[in-house]
């Protein structure tokens, strides 16, 4: 039985570049599951996970070229941000080679039996196992970082979980070469290929979650998509972790004090912000709680003027321009909403980039207002008015959990010079979200070993990361061997000298340089 053809389709036209694939049936995602469970086995040296993360950067950084000119013909985003994408993607599999080497995400505790404690302590050690097959469900708005290269690849990987990624089908063209190299790399070091493989389709995408044997999976997507599958993911027989990444509104509170003394840069920071690419980020601020009064003017001054010289631009596909053109007209519809900067269609096939503003007292209760407090994606922000301070908790207890919270401070609340009604506006912002930032902008997420790039429902189905070298932990589950014969013990775990950080009795022990 024939499936459906997998189409590239140019979004500044909305018309078909060229068929590259079908969407796969549900046999050939149980061959593709099947395949990459049995390659498992050989991803269980730690080095060579490394030196496969280190193959598919280079390989990826070789073929720089193609690979930005396949994701710029299906998504738009323009040579110089894939460019940026592609480095920080090649950047984030060199992370994780480092990771999978250095070893600490193994988490390794050993304690030696003491028959003289009450009750008597058996031999314990413990360690992080892989969990298995992985699915990934690739994202819209990042071809690279987000999608068959990316962080949930990467990190599984790392942890050594063998990966089944299933397509977005905004860029399929790109994925299909991404993970030609990523299987390439695979060869080169050593390994079957078939520790990445990639499906099309979205009833691929569901039979591939359902699966007996996947282990767990990773999505970043939209929440209605994203909920399906964790649902799925939770009724099936054997449940399985579902790390979903699925919306947020990236709510930004500007005090009465910061807006006086700096309402203008704060205006134009905020237009970078949420027109960066067409405002298709997942961390774009899409709530603003500004106060009224002169410095709120200013704030919405130069808003007004950034964003109104902000160019029309293209969605990554009509479907998604199609929902944000409806979405801004449905809240600029709403009694008390005003919008100085009208969003909308630009053309034919783009969006021009606009705010709406209302009272924030109106979102204080329910009602058909509530609108304004969900994600609509795209370039366009809302803008709630405060009167009294008070009006600040009173919209903020209503809203849901995010990936970002923004707190703008005058240069005495930074200090803590108020009297602590900054750190009450922190605590508060701590509990929506799971990245704080103060006096900055949330869109871009840097790949460093601190980041948390997750937050409460619906921003993520758990307490987990995407982005950061904690990422891997994700796909590892805890194991105790109690009694074990040395030899039988993973090499983590052995005594004598070992190249992973561990503890010992209690007692913190840093790996032993290795012999020269």
């Amino acid at each position: 039985m024939s499936t459906a053809p997998v189409w590239s389709v140019d979004p500044r036209t909305g018309k078909p570049r060229e068929q590259v694939a079908a969407e796969a049936s549900e046999r050939e995602v149980d061959e593709a599951v099947r395949a990459a469970w049995a390659a498992r086995d050989a991803l269980a040296d730690r080095g060579v996970r490394a030196a496969l993360l280190r193959t598919a950067a280079e390989l990826l950084d070789e073929a720089a070229e193609h690979v930005v000119e396949a994701a710029d013909a299906e998504t738009a985003l323009g040579p110089v941000r894939l460019t940026g994408e592609l480095a920080r993607t090649t950047a984030q599999l060199r992370a994780f080679a480092d990771v999978a080497e250095e070893g600490s995400f193994l988490d390794v505790r050993i304690d030696h039996a003491d028959p003289n404690r009450t009750p008597p302590w058996p031999d314990l050690r413990r360690m992080k196992i892989p969990l298995g097959v992985v699915a990934v469900y690739s994202a819209s708005n990042f071809p690279l970082a987000f999608s068959v290269p990316g962080g949930d690849t990467a990190s599984a990987l790392a942890a050594g979980c063998p990966v089944v990624v299933k397509a977005h089908p905004d860029h399929p063209a790109t994925s299909e070469l991404c993970v030609s190299l990523l299987r390439r790399a695979a060869v080169r070091v050593g390994l079957p290929q078939d520790v990445v493989a990639l499906v099309h389709g979205f009833d691929a995408g569901i039979a591939l979650v359902r699966h007996p044997l996947v282990a767990a999976a990773g999505f970043t997507g939209s929440v209605r998509g994203g909920r399906a599958l964790f649902d799925a993911a939770a009724a099936r027989p054997v449940p399985i972790p579902f790390h979903g990444e699925l919306g947020s509104l990236n709510p930004v509170v500007v005090t009465e004090a910061a807006a006086q003394e700096r309402g203008e840069p704060i205006g134009a920071g905020l237009a970078a912000s949420m027109t960066l690419g067409v405002g298709q980020f997942c961390t774009k601020p899409g709530f603003v709680l500004a106060p009224a009064g002169p410095g709120g003017d200013a704030l919405l001054k130069a808003l007004t003027a950034a964003v109104s010289d902000a160019e029309a631009g293209v969605m990554l596909d009509l479907r998604m321009r199609d929902a944000f053109v409806a979405g801004v007209a449905e809240r600029a519809a709403l009694d008390g909403v005003e919008a100085p900067v009208t969003p909308g269609s630009g053309g034919e096939h783009t969006v021009s980039a606009g705010f709406l503003t209302v009272a924030a007292s109106v979102l204080a209760a329910r009602g058909p207002h509530d609108l304004l407090l969900e994600e609509c994606f795209g370039p366009v922000t809302v803008v709630a008015r405060y009167e009294h301070p008070s009006e600040i908790g009173a919209v903020l207890s209503r809203l849901p959990g995010n990936l970002t919270a923004t707190l703008h401070l005058s240069a005495e609340e930074g200090a803590g010079q108020d009297g602590g009604g900054a750190a009450s506006l922190l605590a508060a912002l701590t509990g929506l979200a799971g990245r704080v930032l103060v006096d900055g902008w949330p869109t871009g997420v840097a790949v460093a070993p601190a980041q948390h790039h997750g937050g409460p429902y619906p921003a993520t189905t758990s307490t987990s990361t995407s982005v950061g070298a904690t990422a891997v932990e994700r796909w590892v589950r805890p194991v105790t061997y109690q009694d074990v014969p040395e030899g039988l013990l993973p090499g983590e775990l052995r005594e004598g000298v070992v190249g992973v950080p561990r503890w010992v009795d209690g007692r913190w022990e840093a790996p032993t340089p290795p012999s020269p």
